[in-house]
Order: structure tokens, then sequence, then C-alpha cells
């Protein structure tokens, strides 16, 4: 698989999100042996950047991916985030404290069962902490070895450059794909005035890029696509209509739907490495695989000249946590 740099983090471009393999989606957890299996056979495809984050389960995740990763730990940049849960004696909402960052990074270490992980993120910015404070934090751990890079996700760009004013920021972390194009205005070009890398995560809009999702029904209550605006009520025909223009490409070059978004993904930039979430070992190997569709110039305008998904991309409790 073709490699390429995250700042100066060298990573294959196709990753993989571990986050259904315990959270979030239908039969999420159902079959840890399987999620491991499929993990293994990423780092046979070449695949070298594994996500998760303290909040998946919570906890579980990282135990599933620490779990996974057994004398395997040299093959993979290994990323995972903190500032969801609490641990400096918060309510409720993000939490971003030097003191929560402290506590959240050597749980994560523990369960993870590493001496240090390669790509730390803030998973949401915490309005009740400066980011100054919290990259200063993070910026200590690198100093002591338990963290080697620095990253953000769904930060938006006046955090993104205080941030990377404090210690450099490796990688930001976004939802980026053919149905979320949020990230083209205002964030990407932050990201390469300051050379900073890009991480899309549902780069196959959870699910809906692959085709196979047809009906909202495919979802029992444990799913938070049951409740996504994206998934509900008059956006979801609309965005069917999107998923099926791109399975008619897929038709034309004989990849399927997942490959085709991935690969125009793919071809936004070198600077761009999406995580496709999986938990099974043929759905690995098809995203993998994307590695090596090419598509023409003329078939790239096309997908770029279509509208997006319809909706929010997330309920409206989740919304306010995101920087816009």
């Amino acid at each position: 698989m073709k490699h390429i740099k995250l700042r100066d983090l060298d990573v294959a471009r196709i990753g993989l999100g571990a986050m259904g393999m315990s959270f979030a989606y239908t039969g999420a957890g159902s079959d840890d042996d399987q999620s491991i299996r499929t993990i293994h056979r990423a780092l046979e495809l070449g695949v070298t950047l594994i996500d998760t984050a303290e909040v998946y389960g919570p906890y579980t995740n990282e135990e599933l991916v620490g779990r996974a990763l057994k004398g395997r730990r040299d093959q993979v940049v290994l990323a995972t985030k903190f500032g969801l849960i609490s641990h400096s004696g918060r309510e409720q909402g993000p939490d971003s404290s030097p003191a929560g960052v402290r506590t959240a990074v050597e749980g994560s270490l523990t369960r993870l069962g590493t001496d240090h992980i390669d790509l730390y993120y803030q998973h949401r910015v915490d309005p009740g902490t400066p980011i100054e404070d919290t990259v200063g934090t993070l910026a200590e751990l690198v100093a002591e070895g338990k963290i080697r890079h620095i990253g953000l996700s769904e930060a938006g760009p006046d955090t993104i450059r205080r941030a990377h004013a404090v210690h450099p920021v490796t990688a930001v972390q976004s939802e980026y794909s053919l149905f979320t194009r949020d990230p083209e205005a205002r964030v990407l070009p932050v990201l390469r005035e300051l050379g900073i890398g890009f991480v899309p995560f549902s780069p196959l809009g959870r699910g809906f890029l692959t085709g196979t999702i047809r009906s909202a029904d495919q979802f029992d209550d444990t799913d938070f696509r049951a409740d996504n605006p994206r998934f509900s009520g008059e956006n979801f025909p609309h965005n069917l209509r999107l998923a099926d223009r791109v399975a008619a490409i897929a038709g034309q070059i004989g990849a399927t739907p997942a490959q085709v978004a991935l690969a125009w993904l793919l071809a936004q930039g070198d600077d761009i490495a999406p995580i496709p979430g999986t938990r099974r070992v043929a759905r690995v190997e098809e995203n993998a695989a994307a590695d090596t569709v090419s598509l023409t110039d003329g078939q790239l305008a096309q997908l770029s000249s279509l509208s997006p998904a319809a909706g929010d991309t997330h309920n409206e409790a989740q919304m306010r946590m995101m920087e816009r």
C-alpha cells in the first residue's frame, strides 16, 4: 500500500477505524474474535494506522485493540483520543484539563498495553480549558515519551492555529467524504498552510456510501444512526440518490461503491489518510484494495459535483460539541 506523511509521521494512506468493533453500531461488540482477526488482516494488507478512543465502549475498544496488537505493536501507528470522559470531577461535557489529560493518557497506555501512543488526539475541543493549556500538557507528554505526536479532532481554524503555536500539531481528524464536504472551505486550507495532515473519519458516510443501506429499518436501537438526521425523514431518500450515483460510477469501472468513495477521497491530496471502520475481514480487504483504484479526471469531476448529504452529521447534542 502507498504511504503518505501526516506532517512528519509516515502512515499507509488507508487506515482502520476500530470504533464500530465495540461501540455505536448495530451488533457492535458482539464478536471480539472476529474484530481481532480483522485487525490482523489489516496489518497483513499493509494498513499501519489504527484508530481508537477511550470513550468507545467506554474503554472496551482500547482493550480490544490492545489485545489485537499484542506482539505486533511495532507494526502500527497507534492513535487514540481523550477528552470526552471527565477525569477531573466534571459532571458532563468535554474535559481536556491538564489533570484530566494526564489521567486519561495513563489509562489508555494501560488498556492498549503499550508504553507510548503514536498519535494522541483531543477528541473534541473543551470550551472550559484554553487550548494552550491542553496542548502545553500534551507537549510535556511528548517530552516524557508517553506520546509521540499531537492531534485534534473536529477543531475549527482558530483552535488549530492556537494549538499549533504551542506545539506542532501532526494531524487533524474530522468527518470528510462525498457525504460530508464541510472541511473543504475552512479547515483544509489552514492545515495545508501549516503543514498538518488530515485524517477523515466516516469516509464511507457511516456506511451509506457502500450501497448496502437501503432502509433505516436496518438499524436497531443500539445503533446511533437510528436518530441521526441523515438516516431519517426526508433526508434518507435524498441521500440514497447520492449513494446510487457513486454506485453507478463503481459499475463503470468494476469496483465497489466503497472503493470509489475512498479513491475519490485519496485523490483530494497526498496529505490525507482516511480511516474507514469495519469489524469484518472481507470489508477491510475491500477497503484496502481502494489503494489501487484509479478514477479518471472526468469521473473525479462527476463525483465532486455531487451535492453532499442532506441533514446534520450528528444529533443536536453532538453537534454542540463540534467547532464549525
